[in-house]
């Protein structure tokens, strides 16, 4: 009787593993088939799964199922527009702007330096900017079609995500052993804390940036102010540089000029409102929330993320290091419990080397032996 209930587990424990290889593999051709819109789907993943919580609290207050993750879809279509509608307008409106003020520029810069004045010929440079702005706009401009299917398709996988949400879960812990399944949901916990950290809190410090710059760049006299907030605001999803990547550019474009005082203007009140207030004014107000990831690994897994992924790799790579950090945490914990490396290091010098210790047993097993003799 036992020995047919245990080869009755184990067929059913292979059929298990049989099947997650199945969906695996399936997994794989579709992605292949659906690379052209990977980043999509990645995309309305991630967002989903941050909405879940929206969905489960609204569902708690009453409504079904569908009309709670209509609702959590509506809040990610709003929140999407929010973000993206002003960057899609500044590129359409402003362009020409840029390009003007780039062109605007001294074909040559001189420069003192101990009584030596060196020129700096920046004309090739100011052509490729031009080159390089317009061939951006145009190729822009080309895939809006394209980019609009696509947010449709975003629109619509948020959606049934949202709605059978519990089930994706449900079969994807399907195989896992439940010994280890603690694991999972640990990976699942730092994943969930990393998503929050990048769409809630970095939204909201991007916003909170978005209204000190605009007032900012109206007081200094910008005519283009609205466009270098929104800019402000994208740039602080970049880690640690954030805005800083566009204060520093408009300074040293005011020194080229020749306009030191709106290059001193620009740069300390843009440094210190703009690239510095927005951060401890929001960050550490959301933060009990996100993963705690080092500034230097998210910073790490933003760049690796973008330049490997694309566009999509902002929110994949420091995913990945974050889930690769908590994995790492595990480990450790799983060997070395609660011991700091210090006290590791002390407990490895106090114990004698096994080598060591073979060989004075081997020595004592020899004069054993000769005694014997």
């Amino acid at each position: 009787m036992t020995g047919s209930s245990s080869g009755t587990a184990s067929s059913n424990g292979r059929r298990r593993y049989v099947l997650a290889g199945i969906v695996v593999a399936l997994g794989v051709l579709t992605g292949g088939i659906l690379l052209d819109v990977l980043g999509t789907i990645l995309f309305a993943l991630t967002v989903a799964y941050v909405l879940m919580p929206v969905q489960g609290w609204l569902v708690r207050r009453g409504l079904s199922e569908w009309t709670g993750a209509l609702a959590a879809t509506v809040v990610g279509f709003v929140a999407a527009i929010a973000v993206f509608a002003p960057i899609v307008v500044a590129l359409y409106f402003r362009i020409e702007q840029v390009l003007d003020a780039v062109e605007a520029l001294p074909r040559e810069l001189s420069v003192t330096v101990l009584e030596a004045t060196h020129t700096v010929e920046a004309g090739e440079i100011q052509a490729l900017a031009v080159d390089y702005l317009s061939d951006a706009a145009t190729s822009f401009a080309l895939a809006l079609p394209v980019l609009g299917i696509k947010f449709a398709l975003f629109i619509v996988l948020m959606f049934g995500l949202l709605l059978k949400g519990d089930e994706a879960g449900r079969a994807a812990v399907a195989p896992i052993p439940h010994d280890y399944r603690d694991v999972v949901y640990a990976l699942t916990k730092r994943a969930r804390e990393t998503l929050y950290a990048i769409y809630v809190l970095q939204v909201a410090t991007s916003i909170a940036t978005l209204l000190v710059a605009y007032p900012l760049f109206r007081l200094l006299g910008y005519e283009a102010a609205l466009t270098l907030s929104i800019m402000a605001a994208v740039l602080q999803f970049v880690p640690i540089i954030g805005p800083s990547m566009l204060i520093a550019p408009i300074t040293l474009y005011h020194v080229a000029v020749g306009d030191l005082v709106a290059a001193t203007l620009i740069g300390v009140l843009g440094l210190v409102f703009v690239a510095w207030l927005p951060d401890i004014a929001v960050r550490p107000r959301l933060s009990r929330r996100s993963a705690g990831l080092p500034g230097s690994l998210y910073f790490v897994g933003f760049t690796g993320g973008l330049f490997t992924l694309g566009p999509i790799g902002i929110v994949v790579g420091p995913l990945i290091v974050a889930v690769f950090v908590e994995a790492v945490d595990l480990l450790a914990d799983e060997v070395n419990g609660d011991a700091t490396f210090t006290e590791l290091v002390e407990a490895d010098d106090q114990e004698p080397p096994n080598g060591a210790a073979d060989t004075e047993t081997t020595f004592e097993e020899s004069s054993s032996q000769a005694a014997d003799d």
